[in-house]
Formats: structure tokens, sequence, C-alpha cells
């Protein structure tokens, strides 16, 4: 137990991660293989904690809705760099990420233009491509791969040949680890712990095997998960973590933050809980990489 006293908490604006020492690992519904959850209720009775205040992804918000059902008043804060967590514009986290991505796409530009290769950078983002969509926007990529649009190599090589055509002898591609060919299956660095990774690598090599032209590939991984937060970030943490509290002060349980259309409000956790926000084929910052002659592998 760590009481979060204001001279506790004080100084912790510029930190990234957690002072609580949670993880996403601790589903009190599956620990190792076991139901646990009454026992976190009795627990909770026990030091006499009213709610809990959830933050996390599309993950900690089911659990949470779950403990929720079972009587354990809630309120959830929408934290993921992934940034798919539905019923909110953004979620705290993500722009810090993307600052990442974009800056290792600049970086990557360099030693590509010099080397005069194909530089492919993997993202992360499981079932959805905020990440390498957005970064791939901000940072000039030539060809964005995310997992809403499964890819086709055919079509990649296409955009690869145009752009030497035109004279330039490198190319930037982003994707995010997520992504998949056309009627196949994302890669998995672990799969027995399902956990994403390498389609960077593959692709990376695919290209280099038919565009003939020398091709490297880089996996951020937990880079885009470390650091100190945006300032854009530490303003959105704030303002939802003073959401939270209003609600609190308010007996108003049940219930996630969000910013919707530019202002902070509440949504009932049923509506959002086990759903993931992707991103439609049809929205604008799809319209926009397309309309910038981005490839998007499809």
């Amino acid at each position: 137990l760590l009481p979060l006293t204001a001279a506790r908490v004080e100084g912790i604006l510029d930190e990234g991660g957690t002072i609580l020492g949670t993880a996403n690992s601790g589903d009190p519904f599956s620990w190792k293989g076991k139901d646990r959850s009454t026992e976190v209720l009795g627990r909770f009775e026990e030091l006499g904690i009213g709610g809990l205040i959830s933050i996390g992804g599309d993950g900690s918000t089911a659990i949470a809705a779950r403990l929720m059902r079972q009587g354990l008043p809630v309120i959830a804060v929408p934290k993921t760099i992934d940034n798919d967590v539905e019923g909110t514009d953004v979620t705290f986290g993500f722009e810090s990420a993307l600052r990442c991505a974009t800056d290792a796409l600049d970086r990557l530009r360099t030693t590509g233009e010099s080397h005069r290769r194909v530089m492919v950078l993997e993202t992360m983002g499981r079932n959805a491509g905020w990440i390498a969509l957005t970064a791939g926007i901000a940072g000039g990529a030539d060809i964005i791969v995310i997992p809403e649009i499964p890819y086709e190599l055919s079509v990649i090589a296409e955009q690869i040949d145009r752009i030497r055509e035109r004279g330039r002898s490198y190319a930037l591609v982003v994707v995010a680890e997520g992504a998949r060919p056309k009627g196949g299956e994302p890669l998995f660095r672990d799969p027995e712990n399902q956990r994403l990774g390498g389609v960077g690598w593959a692709l990376a090599r695919q290209i280099e095997d038919l565009c003939a032209i020398e091709t490297r590939a880089t996996r951020l991984g937990h880079l885009q998960r470390g650091g100190s937060p945006s300032p854009v970030d530490r303003v959105l943490a704030t303002s939802f973590g003073a959401a939270a509290a209003r609600c609190v002060l308010a007996d108003h349980w049940n219930v996630m933050v969000a910013l919707r259309a530019g202002k902070i409000s509440t949504i009932a956790i049923e509506k959002i809980a086990g759903k993931i926000r992707v991103i439609d084929r049809n929205h604008p910052l799809l319209a926009t990489a397309r309309s910038l002659g981005v490839c998007v592998g499809a």
C-alpha cells in the first residue's frame, strides 16, 4: 500500500512509467491460471478502499469493467502509447511515443540518403496503427503499413520503383508491429506469449530481394515507452487526473474520463469496455497520406 499524499506525488510530472510498480500482466481474473478477483475485492474491503481508479489501455479498462460488475466502483483513465482506447480521441502517452518514432524516421532518413538504402522502421501498435500512420506522415515516410490494411508486397515494390525512377536513391518505410500481409498473419517474436515483433525485418528482406536495393530495418520497441513525457502528454494526463478526482468528489463512478471534440468529458465504462479504437479506412489521416502520394500497402 502506497498512500498518495501531496508530498508523495510532488515533482513526478516529468517522470515516465509508474511510481506504483504496476504492470499490464497482473490480471486478477487470470493470475497464473487462477481467478483471484475475489481476493482482490476482499483486500479492497479490508483496506477500506471504496473505489478503483484504473489508469491504462484497453486491457486495463476491460479488467476494471469486470471488477465493476462484481460491485467495485471504478473510474478509468485512458493511458497507452497505442492510442487505441475506444471513447476518447486520444490517450496520454501517445504523443510522447509519436515524438520518438518521428525522431527515429528523421534519423533514418539521413542514413538512408547517405547509403542509398531503403530504411524500414517498426513501431508498436498491436491492433491499431496510430503511431505508424501519424509518425509516418510527420516523418515524411514513403510507405506506411498498418494492421488495419493488410499489405501487398507488389504494391510496396511498385512504390519503391517509382521513387527510384524519379531519381531518389532511398526510401522510408514505417510499419506497425501488428501489420500482416494480405491473406497472412502477424509475426510474433514470442508466439507462446503472443508478443508481436519482427515484421520490419521480414519486410526489409522481402523488399531487398524484390527490388534489388539494400534495405535495413530498425525496431524501436520499448524506446517508445520510455523517457520523459512530452508537454502535450503532461497537460493531458493532468487534465484527465483532475477530471477523475472531480468524479470521485461528485461520487460519479463507473465512467471513463475522455477527451472528445476538444473537451474533457466522461463516458460509461460499459459502453467502451472490450472495444478497441482502430483506424477506419476512410479516416482523414489516411486520406492525407494518400493525397501526399504515400503508399499504404494496398
